[in-house]
């Protein structure tokens, strides 16, 4: 596309890797040994490359595209003086050493024209077909427009859009922006760490969860070297330095080869050296660098069963670090990546870490979406009916869940800084869980997310009622992280005019949860009435949930909570999440609405909005000379106790008489004998939590009383 890109400097070495190699490509593979008035056939070096993955594809659309591409951008140049035809030319090879089908290719050598020459998508349609329009067209509109300030903002939007209709398209743009990464250095410094941000806050991690880590690896090593020159060069002179030493990998995988083929075995072993970023990342870990951690073992078998097979041969023969071992085949990726991991110690306590998958899990792991093909045909060819069913949706086998959720609250964030935000907020989160409806059903969701985002993730708006939630059979706060595995079910109010509480916010991750619900409260600055306040006629689990509890105060109680913030006037709420009392020491954050919610400042949630930009309120107690008796307070305390009969009649016996109420509780099943009690209670005055406390330590079994916390989401 029109943005151009760059070299932080020397094409950083990869040391005979077992793995698609992305880095021939340059002016001469390009347009071969010519002088640069005259342009060769280049296209010739895709269809050497695409062959190598397509044996049997149909050759003369390639070509057709490339006369086209050839034609229209004649003249043109880049700002490092080559020949335009060289950008759409590198893209496509990288793609088609990728293994991408044949369309895809076709899209990809056009997909400047339409934007940069007199070419039209009606041209584009009469000589290609619809589908390569269609991707040509969703390619285009990334760039197209000029929206100034919000111009990256509202480019991946649109990019997100055009995705979600077809993961092709962002195949292409990613491709596009690694050759963009590579000639980068034409450009001023300025502009050059302005696009390797953008590139490392979000492509990167849509590389990652399309699965396609041959090109996300390289995008990486090319923005370490532009905003951490000086690590990037540490890491190179360690990387040198290494490489003029004995890999004492050789002789580990020399072992295992001999292991495997006496074991009947039939496997490749490979050295798969780590690429710049992640031998960076092994030395900040380790400090000190070993010789096994510049690489990787990589075994490679036809079958699934052949990976346990080679895991039971590794783990006989060899001392495995069974803290190491983790099964991505039973379990894939969110990325759809697939590989089992392990760890084996050699000779002279030599360890080296093994990756075992199938040829077609490496394929998969390397190139991710790219390499699955077509994702509409059975075949792999092309399939223009099925582009638009009647419906008007484009039902795409690939598309993982993470993206259909993306989906769907981008059309609801239609402030381009907030989607801007959430995106790159969402995309942080780089693991999913998988947890189990009452129904049979499931619900993916990013680790750290709460029962608040699965009744989002199932009901949309009608979570808008939920007033509680049962996790494995147990009655639990809407607040509680969920785990992979879970099983939830969510509790609704019969009233449907129910609303949530502003402290919902507090518990939400997901994007598509923290929308409705500002929406929600958008529409409803008042909070709700009637019912809707109190929740007295909607149908109560044995305990109420602490979210609900919270949810019920009523902007007076907050004004009255004795909190100032740093903003006169606005309403003052005390987060459900760490429920803060004098004399706690507390920061304030905004929510919709011009509300502050008010944390612990040692809350995990503090740390999470910090992290995401957001900007802080002061906040301290009104009267520090006089906390006791000026209002109630609500504490959730976690009490941990030995199992014995009794022990919850003497705990809420301890609580009763230090004059405290029960707002609500949940016991967890005994583990290894242990027990963990957690109460949510209203006390008259926050000058007697720490006696309350006490109480609770001298009942007999406890071994401890702590305050509760949110935990903050994962990734």
């Amino acid at each position: 596309m029109s943005a151009e890109a760059a070299n932080p400097g020397a094409p950083l070495r990869k040391r005979g890797r077992a793995r698609i190699d992305l880095r021939r490509l340059g002016r001469v593979a390009l347009l071969g040994p010519v002088s640069r008035d005259r342009l060769p056939d280049a296209i010739g070096h895709v269809a050497d490359a695409h062959r190598a993955h397509h044996p049997d594809a149909d050759l003369a659309i390639l070509s057709k595209a490339y006369v086209l591409a050839e034609s229209s951008h004649r003249g043109q140049m880049r700002k490092s003086g080559e020949p335009y035809i060289t950008h759409p030319l590198a893209v496509t090879l990288i793609l088609a050493e990728l293994g991408a089908e044949t369309t895809t290719l076709t899209a990809s050598l056009l997909h400047d024209t339409v934007e940069d020459t007199e070419v039209t998508l009606d041209q584009v349609r009469e000589e290609f077909g619809d589908e390569v329009c269609y991707l040509v067209d969703g390619v285009t509109k990334l760039e197209k427009v000029d929206y100034g300030a919000a111009a990256e903002p509202e480019t991946f939007r649109k990019m997100l859009v055009a995705t979600g209709n077809d993961v092709r398209v962002m195949s292409i743009k990613l491709a596009d922006r690694l050759h963009n990464m590579r000639t980068l250095g034409v450009m001023r410094p300025e502009k050059q760490a302005r696009i390797a941000k953008v590139t490392r806050d979000v492509l990167i991690p849509l590389a990652e969860r399309l699965g396609v880590q041959a090109l996300k690896t390289e995008l990486e090593d090319l923005v370490f070297a532009i905003l951490h020159p000086e690590e990037y060069e540490r890491t190179q002179a360690l990387i040198s330095a290494w490489e003029g030493e004995q890999d004492p990998l050789t002789e580990i995988a020399d072992r295992v080869r001999s292991t495997l083929r006496d074991a009947g075995i039939n496997a490749e072993v490979l050295i798969r050296p780590r690429h710049f970023v992640s031998v960076h990342r092994v030395r900040i870990k380790r400090g000190e660098m070993r010789g096994t951690d510049f690489g990787r073992l990589l075994v490679l078998v036809g079958e699934d069963a052949d990976c346990y097979a080679v895991l039971g041969e590794l783990h006989t023969c060899f001392t495995p670090v069974i803290s190491e071992f983790k099964d991505f085949i039973a379990a894939p990726k969110f990325n759809l990546y697939q590989s089992l991991h392990t760890a084996v110690v050699g000779s002279e306590g030599a360890v080296a870490e093994v990756l075992i998958r199938t040829h077609r899990m490496h394929k998969v792991a390397e190139a991710g979406v790219v390499a699955l093909g077509n994702p509409y045909t059975q075949d792999g060819t092309a399939a223009v009916q099925q582009l638009e069913p009647a419906d008007g949706e484009r039902a795409d086998p690939t598309r993982p869940g993470w993206l259909s959720r993306l989906l769907d609250w981008q059309e609801s964030a239609t402030d381009s800084d907030t989607f801007w935000a959430t995106l790159r907020a969402d995309l942080a989160q780089d693991r999913e869980i998988t947890v189990f409806r009452t129904d049979g059903g499931t619900l993916g969701l990013p680790a750290g997310a709460s029962c608040v985002d699965a009744a989002y993730a199932q009901y949309g708006d009608e979570a808008h009622g939920c007033i509680g939630a049962r996790v494995n059979g147990r009655l639990a706060t809407l607040s509680t992280a969920l785990n992979d595995g879970d099983t939830v079910q969510l509790l609704l109010a019969q009233d449907a005019s129910s609303g949530p509480s502003p402290e919902w916010l507090d518990h939400a991750r997901t994007p598509a949860a923290r929308i409705a619900i500002t929406r929600w409260l958008d529409a409803h600055p008042d909070g709700a009435q009637g019912p809707q306040k109190s929740r007295s006629d909607a149908p109560k689990p044995q305990a109420q949930p602490a979210d609900d509890a919270a949810g019920t105060r009523s902007r007076a109680a907050d004004r009255a909570a004795g909190v100032v913030v740093d903003m006169p006037g606005a309403p003052v709420r005390l987060a459900g999440c760490c429920t803060p009392v004098p004399p706690d020491t507390i920061i304030g954050f905004t929510v919709r609405g011009g509300a502050v919610t008010v944390h612990r400042e040692e809350c995990p949630a503090v740390a999470r909005m910090r992290g995401t930009g957001r900007a802080a309120v002061g906040a301290r107690w009104d009267d520090p000379g006089d906390w006791s008796g000026t209002t109630d307070y609500k504490v959730t305390l976690v009490a941990e106790s030995f199992g014995r009969p009794r022990l919850l009649a003497d705990l809420t016996e301890a609580i009763a008489t230090a004059d405290a109420a029960i707002v609500s509780a949940t016991v967890e099943p005994p583990s290894e004998q242990r027990v963990r009690h957690t109460y949510t209670l209203q006390l008259p005055d926050a000058a007697g939590l720490p006696g309350l406390m006490r109480a609770m330590r001298d009942v007999p079994g406890v071994y401890d009383v702590s305050r509760a916390q949110q935990p903050a989401a994962t990734g």
